[in-house]
Protein backbone atom coordinates (compact mmCIF):
# COMPACT_ATOMS: atom_id res chain seq x y z
CA UNK A 1 0.00 0.00 0.00
CA UNK A 2 1.43 3.36 -1.06
CA UNK A 3 1.32 6.22 1.41
CA UNK A 4 -0.12 9.57 0.36
CA UNK A 5 3.36 11.09 0.31
CA UNK A 6 4.61 8.39 -2.09
CA UNK A 7 1.87 9.20 -4.64
CA UNK A 8 2.31 13.01 -4.72
CA UNK A 9 5.79 14.09 -5.81
CA UNK A 10 5.29 17.87 -5.58
CA UNK A 11 2.93 20.77 -6.19
CA UNK A 12 3.62 22.40 -9.55
CA UNK A 13 3.88 26.19 -9.38
CA UNK A 14 3.89 27.44 -12.97
CA UNK A 15 2.17 30.34 -14.71
CA UNK A 16 -0.50 28.03 -16.10
CA UNK A 17 -1.17 26.39 -12.73
CA UNK A 18 -1.46 29.86 -11.15
CA UNK A 19 -4.25 30.66 -13.62
CA UNK A 20 -6.00 27.39 -12.76
CA UNK A 21 -6.18 28.42 -9.10
CA UNK A 22 -9.05 30.81 -9.95
CA UNK A 23 -11.09 27.79 -11.12
CA UNK A 24 -10.28 25.92 -7.88
CA UNK A 25 -7.85 23.60 -9.71
CA UNK A 26 -4.30 22.67 -8.70
CA UNK A 27 -1.53 20.87 -10.62
CA UNK A 28 0.66 18.19 -9.05
CA UNK A 29 3.54 16.06 -10.27
CA UNK A 30 2.62 12.50 -9.29
CA UNK A 31 4.17 9.04 -9.41
CA UNK A 32 3.99 7.51 -12.90
CA UNK A 33 2.02 4.48 -11.71
CA UNK A 34 -0.57 6.48 -9.75
CA UNK A 35 -4.28 6.19 -10.53
CA UNK A 36 -6.99 8.84 -10.23
CA UNK A 37 -8.35 7.22 -7.08
CA UNK A 38 -4.92 7.14 -5.41
CA UNK A 39 -4.28 10.79 -6.29
CA UNK A 40 -7.68 11.90 -4.98
CA UNK A 41 -7.22 10.00 -1.71
CA UNK A 42 -3.70 11.39 -1.25
CA UNK A 43 -4.80 15.01 -1.82
CA UNK A 44 -7.71 14.62 0.60
CA UNK A 45 -5.42 13.11 3.25
CA UNK A 46 -2.51 15.56 2.90
CA UNK A 47 -4.42 18.84 2.46
CA UNK A 48 -7.75 18.03 4.17
CA UNK A 49 -9.95 19.15 1.26
CA UNK A 50 -12.71 17.49 -0.79
CA UNK A 51 -11.69 16.48 -4.34
CA UNK A 52 -14.27 16.82 -7.11
CA UNK A 53 -12.30 15.37 -10.04
CA UNK A 54 -8.79 14.36 -11.14
CA UNK A 55 -7.33 14.57 -14.65
CA UNK A 56 -4.05 12.75 -15.36
CA UNK A 57 -1.58 13.47 -18.16
CA UNK A 58 1.47 11.40 -19.12
CA UNK A 59 4.56 13.19 -20.43
CA UNK A 60 7.46 11.53 -22.23
CA UNK A 61 10.96 12.57 -21.22
CA UNK A 62 12.82 14.66 -23.76
CA UNK A 63 15.79 13.15 -25.59
CA UNK A 64 19.02 14.83 -24.50
CA UNK A 65 22.71 14.59 -25.35
CA UNK A 66 25.54 14.56 -22.84
CA UNK A 67 28.54 16.43 -24.24
CA UNK A 68 29.84 15.09 -27.55
CA UNK A 69 28.51 11.58 -27.05
CA UNK A 70 26.60 10.40 -30.12
CA UNK A 71 24.42 8.17 -27.95
CA UNK A 72 21.38 10.18 -26.86
CA UNK A 73 20.02 9.89 -23.37
CA UNK A 74 16.53 10.67 -22.16
CA UNK A 75 15.00 12.56 -19.28
CA UNK A 76 12.59 10.65 -17.07
CA UNK A 77 8.96 10.17 -18.06
CA UNK A 78 6.54 11.86 -15.66
CA UNK A 79 2.86 12.26 -14.90
CA UNK A 80 0.87 15.39 -14.06
CA UNK A 81 -2.45 15.52 -12.20
CA UNK A 82 -4.85 18.47 -12.36
CA UNK A 83 -7.11 18.24 -9.31
CA UNK A 84 -10.42 20.11 -9.10
CA UNK A 85 -11.61 20.79 -5.56
CA UNK A 86 -15.29 20.89 -4.64
CA UNK A 87 -14.83 22.80 -1.40
CA UNK A 88 -11.95 24.49 0.38
CA UNK A 89 -8.56 25.46 -1.01
CA UNK A 90 -4.98 24.37 -0.57
CA UNK A 91 -2.63 26.40 1.65
CA UNK A 92 0.38 27.39 -0.44
CA UNK A 93 3.12 28.11 2.08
Amino acid sequence: MKSAYDVIVNLMMTEKSALLKDQNQYAFKVQTGATKFEVAAAIEKIYGVKVKSVNLMNYKGKPKRAGRSPIPGRRSHWKKAVVTLSEGSIELA
